[in-house]
């Protein structure tokens, strides 16, 4: 049986110290982990391919180059947010000052998946590090060449007691949670989602999940139809549509959705047309599954398979019900089936049945139809005529809400993730307020008065 107390034991003594507090030392760590990214690039560009089959443009953009990207932006800011900022005081606490210190946890834990394997583990390390704690890694067994490539790169980085990777599959990750950590971030399935908050909760640690769900997508019958089948291609069928954002089906306007769906398939074989340059499915069982779901509906564009290099093209399928078993679940895969409506209410409506999605888009030119959507729908986050470019915003601290996760990060999001928000009230002792005591005579008609 695997067993890791020892280096988790090993990290709570160095945090102890209190080397990682210092500013200057999250600063160097972050500025090397930085340069460790640079030197590595190609090798992650290769990992990357090899593992999912991404292109170097795709590896860079959603991966290495957003990374890069969000430790600038954290370097830039850094010193400003660990500063003990000051808030106000009341009248009741007359002669003291009150502030919040942030601070860290201590050792955190960061569980991360196989569909950006990259990005998905080294951002919210960027927000561990920033934040002053010490760190283990657990990075998918789904992506192998990736997950060594990274544990490589911390070895050679950061001393074991202060960031180290744990490789391994679902065993390590139990033996992991047995461990007492101090924060447990983790990124996956609703399921998997599940079982960390139970481990959690027997040992009262603070988890921040990032889960998923169906998330819809809407286009009404106003919207400027061919940007909207652009930016729709766009974010459901990159990555093949092993995306937790990724637009999960469609809800398209009865009177457009036939022009709707002939821009839909030109933006598609526009962008996605070469098999070659198509991220792949991360397993068989995964594929098999995806697979099942072409069975339903009707197979507007796309529908080929080929099992031995695991891709399947784009699809998009049409004459769907909310019966049809692609409808059950999320599907984390290059197909998007289509609904249609006639009122903006009658969806409103279906989507607050089901469990809180991670995102939401709506293309509409119409104000009051785009507010009445964000004004009644929960979810995590989303966007207006766009799909999943709000998580490229490090003002826009991304997460779930309900079934679809607890917590957020990126940007400030991930430094406040990580820290510990410790208030303190500074008394004056120059003099003392009497009837705060129970002894001051007519005390209980003194501090009614005084609360009133």
């Amino acid at each position: 049986m695997e067993n890791y107390q020892s280096l988790v034991e090993k990290q709570r003594a160095y945090f102890q110290i209190g080397k990682t507090k210092e500013v200057t030392y999250r600063i160097k760590a972050l500025e090397k982990l930085r340069q460790a990214i640079r030197n590595y690039e190609a090798e992650f560009m290769k990992a990357l391919n090899d593992d999912l089959n991404k292109t170097e443009f795709d590896a860079y953009a959603t991966e290495i180059g957003f990374v890069l990207h969000e430790i600038r932006f954290v370097l830039k800011h850094l010193r400003s947010w660990t500063k003990p900022h000051k808030v106000k005081t009341p009248m009741t606490h007359l002669g003291s000052t009150s502030m919040i210190y942030p601070e860290p946890y201590g050792v955190a834990l960061i569980v991360a998946p196989w569909n950006y394997p990259f990005q998905l583990a080294v951002a919210p390390l960027i927000g561990a590090i920033a934040a002053g704690n010490c760190a283990i890694l657990k990075p998918s067994e789904l992506t192998p060449k990736t997950s060594a490539l990274l544990a490589r790169l911390v070895k050679e980085t950061f001393s074991e007691e202060y960031i180290s990777v744990v490789e391994g599959g679902i065993e390590t990750s139990q033996a992991l949670l047995r461990e007492q950590f101090d924060y447990i971030f983790f990124t996956g399935s609703v399921p998997v989602g599940k079982v960390i908050m139970e481990a959690a909760a027997k040992k009262l640690t603070p988890v921040t999940l990032e889960l998923g769900g169906k998330s819809p997508c809407i286009v009404t019958e106003d919207a400027n139809l061919k940007i909207a089948a652009k930016r729709i291609a766009w974010g459901k069928f990159m990555n093949s549509g092993q995306t937790c954002i990724a637009p999960d089906y469609l809800y398209v306007h009865i009177n457009v959705k036939e022009r709707f769906l002939t821009l839909l398939k030109e933006a598609i074989d526009d962008m996605f047309g070469q098999e070659n340059t198509f991220t792949k499915i991360v397993s068989e069982r995964h594929f098999l599954r995806l697979k099942e779901f072409l069975l339903d509906g009707t197979i507007y564009t796309g529908g080929e398979t080929n099992q031995q290099s695991l891709m399947i093209k784009p699809t998009v399928l049409t004459n769907i019900t909310w019966d049809d078993r692609v409808m059950e679940d999320e599907i984390f895969g290059p197909i998007l089936p289509v609904l249609e409506f006639e009122e903006i209410e009658e969806v409103i409506r279906q989507i607050q049945q089901k469990p809180n999605p991670l995102a939401l888009y709506i293309f509409s030119e119409n104000q009051e139809k785009q507010q009445r959507v964000i004004n009644n729908i929960s979810f995590g986050g989303g966007c207006i005529n766009d799909t999943v470019y709000h998580i490229t915003s490090p003002y826009l601290p991304f997460g779930g809400v309900g079934s679809s996760g607890i917590g957020a990060y990126h940007g400030k999001g991930s430094f406040d993730t990580f820290s510990h928000e410790k208030s303190v009230l500074k008394q004056t002792t120059k003099f003392d307020i009497p009837f705060r005591y129970p002894n001051v005579k007519d005390g209980l008609k003194k501090i009614k008065m005084f609360l009133k």
